[in-house]
């Protein structure tokens, strides 16, 4: 995790001129002018960029995973609540404004995730194209597809969506379905890239969780229940499926699932899209006040020193460039498991460990692992 200076907010002149905001802070000329937020070259290669909140009450600015939450300072006895926050080069990043006990999106950033976050980026992110910009007052469009599951393994119910992109062909597993489907619209951006060419055919399967640390954490009931539960379901749905070509996609505990699954279920599981895959995961491991601080690679890594043949497997990495402490689990998870004879694809996002940085990743290495 990268953490902004000492004090989170950079030093400013006595106007928001250099961030481009006309008239006083605080002023109408000043809030008819104001959008999302805005970054501005740092003199160590990174950016400041400043956040706003209009209103009577002190207010925090929290950042997903890659900062402590940063006070906003009000300018003089206004309105205006603001932070210039130091940033790195290349960052993308979920955020949100907290005041009076509750937390609200960016209401001046067109760029929303669910209703109560929004997602900035510096300037020199890379763009994320077939993501469509979903304000924070959208409601996403749910795929018709609705599968009702009561699983015997897992123990009790859970909506499945299905969605068909370009007609539907191999299933692809979003672990954390739920995220994708009310957060970030990954139906569309999958029907974007497809109707651009750079996506096969493919049919989604948004699979819910309902106890992340318990189904995630290296657990044989989830990929027996989707084995045997939840496929066949999938089957009867009336969407095309092909489920001889199934590939998972997960993030943080759900990457690491993903690629567990590969090791121990190869007949099920053979195309792998992971990003920033919790390879530091050991059973003990969340007990612990460092969870991070364990053994480099963990359970899986102990697993593939094993040398299982993973020949038939194919499997894309993708981790922020901000998770320091994530980077050494999971390049030595990569190194394994190519050295067991995966066809391993290596990359690494404009993000700390974030679901708005994966996005891309997401687009990317599914189509990829489709081969």
């Amino acid at each position: 995790m990268t953490e902004p200076a000492s004090g989170a907010t950079a030093g400013i002149d006595d106007t928001f001129d250099e961030f481009g905001l006309p008239g006083a802070p605080g002023s109408d000329t000043f809030w008819a002018a104001v959008g999302a937020p805005v970054s501005v070259p740092a003199d160590d290669g990174g950016w400041v960029t400043l956040f706003l909140w209009r209103g009577s009450s002190p207010a925090s600015l929290d950042f997903e995973s890659w900062s402590e939450p940063v006070p906003l300072r009000r300018w003089d006895d206004t309105d205006c609540w603001y932070a210039a926050v130091p940033m790195p080069a290349r960052l993308r990043v979920t955020y949100q404004f907290r005041t009076d006990d509750a937390a609200y999106a960016d209401p001046f950033n067109p760029v929303g995730a669910g209703g109560d976050r929004s997602i900035a980026a510096t300037p020199d992110a890379p763009d994320q194209p077939h993501w469509p910009v979903v304000g924070p007052d959208d409601v996403l469009p749910l795929p018709r597809t609705r599968l009702r599951w009561t699983s015997e393994r897992l123990g009790g119910r859970r909506t499945v969506r299905v969605h068909a992109v370009d007609g539907g062909g191999p299933v692809v597993l979003l672990l954390d379905g739920d995220d994708w489907l009310y957060l970030h619209p990954a139906a569309a951006a999958f029907d974007a890239a497809a109707a651009s060419g750079e996506m096969p055919p493919c049919t989604l399967v948004f699979l819910p969780a309902k106890d992340r640390a318990a189904e995630f954490g290296c657990a044989p009931a989830l990929w027996e229940a989707v084995r045997d539960e939840l496929l066949p379901l999938v089957a009867e749905s009336g969407v095309r499926a092909d489920l001889d070509r199934l590939v998972v996609a997960g993030q943080s505990l759900g990457g690491l699932s993903a690629l567990y699954a590969a090791l121990e279920y190869p007949d099920l599981v053979s195309r792998v899209a992971c990003q920033s895959g919790s390879f530091w995961w050991t059973p003990e491991a969340l007990d612990t006040a460092d969870p991070l601080g364990g053994p480099v690679g963990g359970a899986v890594a102990a697993r593939l020193r094993e040398r299982p043949d993973l020949t038939g497997l194919r499997v894309a990495f993708d981790v922020g460039e901000h998770e320091a402490r994530m980077l050494p689990h999971c390049e030595l998870t990569e190194t394994l498991a190519e050295q067991a004879g995966a066809t391993v694809r290596v990359s690494r996002s404009a993000a700390g460990h974030d679901r708005a940085g994966w996005r891309q990743a997401l687009l990317r290495d599914v189509a990829w692992a489709l081969g």
